[in-house]
């Protein structure tokens, strides 16, 4: 009986301390939303006037123009903000590709934007869920575990981009076009499988992390 009462108490405790703890966070955390991804909004693909290639070369010089584009933007982004960029620019240079080749890969030209359009909605929700799981401060992570509601948005949009990613693959092999867009796309399609690989990593780590609290209801 006593160890069980010692035991209450003892969580308790932790769960007073935690509930301190996070207030503190939240109160130290960045004014306004200050480094919250969504505030840059000049970051992402969709608030750039896309110009689409007239030939493969003009695609290959476009798609060259905005990497150097992208790495001069992590330059000025926090360490944080950073590895997630850095991350999820595969998908985001795939959106711009996509994008790009529209009126060079024949009568399936809509439907390559559409699905762009689908996957630059996608990693815009991905970024956010990402940065919430990061900035999960670490008392929070330490009792309660990783950020299962970050990782339950994160395993939705592989689901969906999992799917997206077959209907493009089938629209590869329908594609009017020359093989260097074909091999570019093929690329892209490679670059998006990578981070839908990787974000699924991430969000079971998030859902496997429990925390001293979920370890001892065990």
């Amino acid at each position: 009986m006593n160890g069980k009462r010692i035991s209450v108490s003892l969580v308790a405790l932790i769960l007073l301390f935690a509930v301190s703890a996070c207030v503190f966070a939240e109160n130290q955390g960045a004014p306004n939303g200050q480094n919250k991804i969504g505030a840059n909004q000049p970051m992402m693909v969709q608030q750039k006037t896309q110009i689409k290639a007239g030939n493969s070369a003009e695609l290959g010089q476009m798609i060259q123009q905005r990497q150097q584009e992208m790495s001069q933007e992590l330059q000025e982004l926090g360490a944080g903000q950073q590895n997630i960029f850095k991350n999820q620019n595969r998908v985001r240079l795939a959106v711009h590709s996509l994008l790009a080749m529209e009126d060079i890969v024949g009568g399936i030209g809509p439907q390559i934007r559409e699905i762009a359009r689908d996957f630059n909605n996608s990693v815009q929700t991905t970024m956010r869920a990402e940065q919430k799981a990061q900035e999960r401060n670490w008392f929070t992570r330490f009792l309660f575990g990783g950020d299962e509601e970050a990782a339950g948005e994160l395993e939705q949009e592989v689901i969906a981009n999992r799917e997206r990613i077959q209907t493009l693959k089938q629209l590869k092999d329908k594609c009017d076009c020359d093989d260097p867009v074909r091999i570019t796309m093929q690329e892209q399609i490679q670059n998006i499988e990578q981070e839908q690989n990787r974000m699924q990593q991430l969000a079971q780590a998030e859902k496997n992390n429990k925390g001293l609290l979920g370890w001892l209801w065990k």
